[in-house]
């Protein structure tokens, strides 16, 4: 795994926990409506006592479980992150390293933040990658 695909991961994690929580609340507003009845006559052998809103609730419950855990492995994620970007000596590198992987901001954004234009941004956050390596024990979300 290169170093841009390491600190890359926890953006791709956030993104997931953000459409994981869309899906969530799309559950959440299904287990508030009201089904409609059925009329006709079901002769089923093993009929299902549940109420119709209990799947959904347990799927919901289910979503939520994943949820809290994506988001404990986000945690992690982007605290190794910090510590991968304390080894770059120089303050104005490890910025565009944080704003960029730990804050999820785009280039121009970072330029702003940091009076520089965006090439200069890129050629600083280059540097700062080369000078960068992975500890042994690095989170590989892609296993």
């Amino acid at each position: 795994m290169t170093v841009k695909e390491y600190l890359g991961q926890a953006y791709l994690l956030d993104k997931r926990i953000k459409s994981d929580t869309m899906e969530l609340e799309e559950l959440r507003m299904m287990s508030q409506t009201i089904s409609s009845p059925g009329f006709e006559e079901h002769y089923n052998a093993s009929k299902n006592t549940d109420a119709p809103y209990i799947r959904t609730l347990e799927k919901m419950f289910d979503m939520e479980s994943k949820i809290m855990t994506e988001m404990n492995l986000l945690l992690e994620l982007k605290e190794q992150i910090r510590e991968v970007i304390g080894q770059v000596d120089k303050p104005e590198q490890q910025m565009i390293l944080r704003c960029r992987y730990i804050h999820n901001m785009s280039w121009p954004k970072i330029g702003e933040e940091l009076c520089a234009d965006t090439v200069t941004v890129q050629r600083w956050h280059n540097k700062a990658i080369a000078k960068i390596e992975l500890p042994d024990d690095a989170i590989n979300l892609k296993k």
